[in-house]
């Protein structure tokens, strides 16, 4: 895929050299400002601006600042709660507010809710996690159930659910609830490296996993590799060609609601090479809706007529009128990608050692927009029965895919031909 272009050209080249002035508040030396808004500094200044000390807040005022850290402690756990799940960061959180909270019965209401909201959180984030691990360990290999099933009682997706926009918002419903389960943190955690910023120490998050954004990029691929089994089962041509025009429909489906992620998952099993290789199939197509679609998640200029179009779902979302308008579903994978580069593309330290806050800010406003889109309710029904068949109906995997794309339409030249012998005797050798 196209990278982004490097986050120093949105400011253009001096704009860390010529345009920063130095904070007016002699209180806060180090700090540099730019109209009005705080761009960098070094990290003993930000400290000293941020964090009380003897001289700010001697103890005789302890109750002075209790609100404001227990405002802090309850942001924090409100919006990074997975911080938590680490004993140690738990443990910290403990001994502070067990300090605030001593003697005052206002502090210590407070703290037992934020604490009760965040054990609820995280309680919910392991069973989500376990419901998962179920769901994955009963996904297994569809070829083995080829071999297993006669074909004449195997189900497939047309048996399940004939109707596109059904099957549409049943995608919707997982998509939602898998971002749903994504915390900010992980975007960083994604990405961490060792930086400057550490002065060569670990801190907490050392044993922080990504896992709920991993889980959601192995969701797209399951749906791919999906819909690609699906169109390559059926013995039949038409039946195949029937397949594909039922996933373009479902595909526009999910452009009209916003779910971009599953549009783009669709075209991407459409494309794999054992299914695009099925002329005889796509001869029958009538593909002038897939070509439209093509043409929107078309990945020149920069993914240009994706970001065209998830800028108008962006504003109807926010000026929307009902549930079903606000849904803005990103493309994740490009959305990654995005916040990669943008977090490559320039450094967390400028030149002169201070830490640069218009990078930091630049990608926080990414993620909060992320955020803003994952607290969306699906407003659609659930279908259990939809819902089971495609989070746990068995799929090929890329050598089962090939094998069934060559025994539908045989192959064309030595090195499909060359391989189609190699996948027969893999066969084979396993039965």
């Amino acid at each position: 895929m196209p990278q982004t272009s490097p986050f120093p050209a949105m400011y253009g080249s001096n704009v860390y050299n010529k345009n920063l002035y130095k904070a007016k508040e002699e209180d806060y030396e180090g700090l540099y400002y730019h109209e009005n808004n705080l761009v960098s500094g070094s990290l003993e200044a930000l400290i000293e601006h941020l964090v009380p000390t003897v001289a700010y807040y001697p103890d005789a005022r302890v109750r002075k600042i209790a609100p404001k850290i227990l405002q802090l402690l309850t942001e924090w756990t409100e919006t990074f709660p997975y911080d938590f799940r680490d004993e140690r960061m738990m443990k910290s959180l403990k001994e502070l507010t067990h300090r605030l909270s001593t003697g005052d019965e206002l502090y210590r209401k407070a703290v037992q809710q934020m604490t009760q909201t965040l054990i609820r959180k995280l309680t919910t984030l392991s069973q989500y996690e376990e419901a998962l691990a179920k769901i994955n360990s009963s996904v297994t290999d569809r070829l083995t159930v080829l071999k297993t099933k006669p074909q004449s009682i195997q189900r497939d997706i047309l048996t399940i659910c004939s109707d596109p926009f059904t099957l549409a918002q049943q995608l919707t419903h997982i998509e939602l609830e898998r971002l749903s389960y994504i915390g900010p943190e992980e975007f960083i955690q994604a990405f961490v490296q060792k930086d400057p910023l550490d002065n060569d120490k670990r801190c907490f998050s050392d044993h922080k996993k990504a896992s709920n954004l991993e889980a959601y990029v192995e969701w797209f691929n399951r749906l791919s590799y999906l819909v690609a089994t699906e169109i390559c089962m059926p013995v039949k041509k038409k039946h195949r060609a029937r397949v594909i025009e039922f996933f373009i429909d479902v595909a526009r489906e999910c452009f009209n609601i916003g779910n971009f992620n599953s549009l783009m998952a669709i075209i991407t099993g459409m494309n794999m090479s054992p299914v695009s290789r099925l002329k005889k199939t796509w001869g029958k197509v009538k593909t002038a809706k897939f070509d439209i679609l093509e043409h929107q998640m078309d990945p020149s200029s920069n993914f240009y007529n994706y970001r065209t179009a998830l800028r108008g779902a962006t504003q109807r979302s926010i000026t929307a009128h009902s549930s079903r308008e606000k849904i803005v579903i990103p493309f994740f994978s490009l959305l990654i990608k995005d916040i990669y580069f943008l977090n490559e593309g320039c450094a967390n330290r400028l030149p002169n050692g201070h830490v640069n806050l218009e990078k930091f800010w630049e990608l926080a406003k990414q993620v909060m927009e992320f955020m803003t889109w994952k607290k969306v309710e699906c407003p659609f029904d659930r279908d259990r029965k939809i819902l089971q068949y495609l989070l746990t109906a068995p799929v090929f995997s890329e050598d089962a895919l090939y094998l069934a794309s060559y025994e539908s339409e045989g192959p064309e030249n030595n090195m499909e031909k060359d391989r189609w012998k190699s996948l027969r005797s893999s066969l084979l050798n396993r039965t």
